[in-house]
């Protein structure tokens, strides 16, 4: 549902709606009360609303699900052999050491990217496409324990494909969503466009997957399982688990895709809210300065989740600007949400972009600051802002993604002021499956 439609829905129906997507009925939650209800019913294997499209895609095709379109049992077994290395603290800081070079790569790339394209000094045009390739970077490091070249001067063709596909694949999703299946073979090209990019992600990851298979292969060749070094990355983790290739490759396509979207529009929101809130970005810059002199020459995560205002910063441009702007639940029996009981198997609709800008949870909701997280105004119902989901279907690489914001924001506030473009009109979000901006993200990088 549009970011728009939603507020609206809220402000005239009131905190509970039914309506339609395409040929979805749904009903639409957008209360904070009520939405933590729901979620304190979940099942053992909460179910939400598939991307069907792209279920049929993997079924056409007979590719594996990965955790964003597997249910029932099979997501139970994919989640409980990940999130022990991805959703404890001290599992997601042990990556730091990975991402600190990817960080810095960042930086350098940059610099490199100020006054292309535009004539000024200091301009970086389309941040966000910068920051996709330092997602996907960040993310291939973790899941892959190899550098893609994503941040390199010149970027690798199937690279440069890959993150082309994951914009792409963005809008055929709303597109094939809002039709019936029958109509796919009339109106052809958003179905065959949302193939083909998805076939350009699998391809992508399978060559990856196996490159490191054979890595292995050869590393291993001759010794005892028990004398297996024990590996820096999650696919090796996964081949001595003896998930099949196929499952592998599954799982890192569709965690590479969720990567790359919410470290690059949510490092993209908060730059252009500090850029236009100097004195907030002069806190923070003193903040991270103090915080992290003489932790050590790399400061890691350790160090910056210290840090009150670089979290407050992170947590507020979720709150204005959430990845998912809308969650959903099928629940697997009738259920009472305050006054309302919903049948079983009905679509939910979470509308978090509304409670997240509910005026009776965050005063002047429209407004960036950070403050209201540092304990200034009124405390909001915890489920008002959940930008990374609740319970057991929430995002399981929520630990990962705040390591990689800490770490890429220190990092460009420690050597650049950040600066609006001049004469740039505001720019607001707009729904394409993920929260994006309506056009390009253009900044200033000064050095300090």
């Amino acid at each position: 549902m549009r970011r728009f439609s939603q507020v609206h829905g809220a402000a005239r129906y009131g905190p509970v709606w039914s309506g339609s997507f395409g040929t979805l009925r749904t009903v639409y939650v957008a209360d904070p009360t009520l939405v933590e209800q729901l979620l304190r019913q979940e099942s053992h294997c909460p179910e939400r609303c598939s991307f069907s499209s792209w279920a049929e895609h993997r079924r056409r095709h007979q590719r594996a699900c990965g955790l964003l379109t597997a249910d029932g049992e099979e997501w139970q077994r994919l989640r409980s052999l990940l999130a022990p290395l991805l959703l404890r603290p001290q599992a997601a800081a042990g990556y730091a050491g990975t991402l600190d070079n990817v960080v810095r790569d960042l930086v350098r790339r940059l610099r490199r990217q100020r006054g292309r394209g535009s004539g000024l000094p200091g301009l970086v045009l389309d941040v966000a496409g910068e920051f996709y390739k330092f997602g996907l970077e960040s993310i291939g490091a973790v899941l892959l324990g190899s550098r893609l070249g994503c941040l390199e001067a010149e970027v690798p063709p199937d690279t440069e494909t890959f993150i082309h596909a994951v914009g792409s694949v963005s809008v055929s999703t709303l597109l094939t969503m809002a039709m019936p299946n029958w109509l796919h073979h009339l109106i052809p090209g958003p179905w065959a466009r949302l193939c083909r990019d998805w076939d350009q992600m699998f391809a992508f990851a399978q060559r990856h997957v196996e490159l490191r298979e054979g890595e292995a292969a050869m590393r291993n060749q001759g010794k005892p399982e028990e004398d297996m070094p024990s590996g820096h990355h999650l696919t090796h983790f996964l081949f001595r688990e003896k998930v099949s290739v196929q499952s592998i490759v599954g799982n890192v396509t569709e965690l590479l895709l969720a990567g790359v979207d919410t470290v690059s529009n949510t490092l993209s929101w908060t730059l252009y809210e500090l850029s236009r809130h100097p004195d907030v970005q002069t806190a923070l810059h003193s903040e991270i300065t103090a915080g992290t002199r003489g932790s050590c020459a790399h400061p890691h995560g350790t160090a910056l989740s210290q840090l009150p205002l670089l979290k407050a910063v992170i947590k507020e441009v979720l709150r204005l600007y959430p990845v998912v702007p809308g969650n959903s639940r099928v629940p697997d029996r009738d259920i009472r949400v305050g006054n309302y009981v919903i049948p079983q198997d009905t679509l939910v609709s979470l509308c978090h972009y509304a409670t997240s800008r509910d005026p009776t949870q965050f005063p002047d909701p429209n407004s960036f600051n950070p403050a209201r997280w540092l304990g200034e105004g009124p405390t909001p119902h915890p489920f008002a802002s959940l930008p990374f989901g609740f319970g057991k279907r929430s995002c399981i690489g929520r630990r990962l993604a705040e390591l990689e914001l800490q770490m890429a924001l220190s990092q460009i506030l420690t050597h650049f002021e950040v600066l609006p473009e001049p004469g740039a009109l505001p720019i607001k979000p707009m729904t394409r499956t993920v929260l994006v901006p309506e056009r390009s993200i253009n900044l200033q990088f000064v050095d300090r």
